[in-house]
């Protein structure tokens, strides 16, 4: 006997309502990339356009001697900015390094007259101590960065004003003093502190990209949290950038008095400023975990170079610096912003 089975009518088929995914082509997978070349290195290419216009209308911009002029100026504010650098990446800020600048040259030419060795310790220790006072409060007491280096930014020049007797007092390095070269003394013509900047940035580019230091820095930057989260060294961390930006300040102090012969006062002020304006004209993200050392540098030249040019037109007056680096500064935070919409849209 035959087995019938019973008739079932197929289900209808629903229809696929599922968005359909296209691969990505070349143009939006590329798209990042220019994004976030663009927000690293194209202070390169603005401070290329800038060096060759100046050549073309100005003929002596573009001397060696020139060159060595606007470096030479330049070298003290890269070393500042380098220390900053390593702060903003973690998301903080450090606004005592002008003030910790100025103190540095007035102790190392203090004790210029004790040698070498004490006209270069000096200012390393005691600013390299305020950098670490620095990092404790701001990492152990959990105290706003802002108010933390605002307070030593105070407390510095109050130090310095101190040691100066209100700034009547100026200390001289010695003539012909080992000390005194290191500021005035050149390598093919180039003075040392370029040398030494440059030696300081590679360093500084290695550390940053090539190590688990560097690595620990964007993450604390990007989030504290979850650093602390991945086991990170979060604290131990801001510590020593802290550290760093102190011990840096504290150098170019030195620098700069071995180069002026002198511990000059009102130097520093405003320098902070200039620093964070390089370090964020160069890419490095105000909140933290993105940014590079070479932009930094390119930075710091494109405000030398306009300072330059500043000079050249000789009818301006240097306030003018402070206009157009203002100026470049909004248009760089603008650009960040637009270029990670960019990013986080493709």
């Amino acid at each position: 006997m035959n087995e019938t089975k019973p008739f079932t009518a197929d289900p209808a088929p629903v229809p696929d309502r599922t968005p359909a995914v296209r691969p990505a082509g070349p143009e939006s997978a590329g798209r990042p990339r220019v994004a976030e070349l663009l927000q690293r290195q194209g202070v390169l290419a603005v401070l290329l356009t800038v060096v060759i216009a100046a050549s073309f209308v100005y003929p002596t911009f573009a001397s060696l001697d020139n060159a060595r002029g606007v470096t030479i100026q330049a070298s003290f504010l890269a070393v500042v900015a380098l220390g900053m650098t390593l702060v903003i990446i973690t998301g903080g800020i450090d606004l005592s390094v002008g003030s910790v600048f100025a103190l540095g040259g007035v102790l190392a030419a203090w004790a210029s007259q004790y040698g070498f060795l004490a006209a270069l310790l000096l200012p390393l220790v005691v600013c390299g101590g305020i950098g670490l006072l620095n990092g404790l409060l701001i990492a152990r007491g959990n105290m706003a960065p802002f108010i933390v280096t605002l307070a030593t930014l105070l407390g510095a020049r109050g130090l310095l004003l101190a040691l100066t007797d209100e700034g009547a007092t100026t200390y001289l390095v010695p003539k012909d003093s080992a000390f005194g070269e290191l500021g005035q003394g050149s390598v093919w013509g180039f003075g040392y502190p370029i040398v030494i900047a440059l030696v300081l940035f590679g360093a500084g580019g290695l550390v940053l990209q090539r190590t688990s230091f560097g690595q620990t820095l964007f993450a604390v930057g990007g989030s504290s949290d979850a650093a602390t989260l991945m086991g990170l060294p979060v604290a131990r961390t801001k510590i020593l950038v802290y550290t760093l930006s102190g011990l840096l300040a504290g150098l170019a102090g030195a620098l700069n008095a071995a180069r002026l012969s002198s511990g000059v006062t009102i130097v520093g002020v405003g320098m902070e400023l200039d620093a964070i304006s390089a370090v964020v004209i160069g890419g490095t993200l105000l909140v933290g975990g993105a940014g590079s050392i070479s932009g930094t540098l390119w930075g710091v030249l494109l405000l030398a170079v306009i300072q330059n040019l500043i000079n050249q037109i000789g009818s301006l007056n240097s306030s003018y610096q402070s206009v157009v680096s203002g100026g470049f500064l909004i248009v760089v935070v603008v650009a960040q912003r637009y270029l990670a919409r960019s990013r986080r849209s493709t």
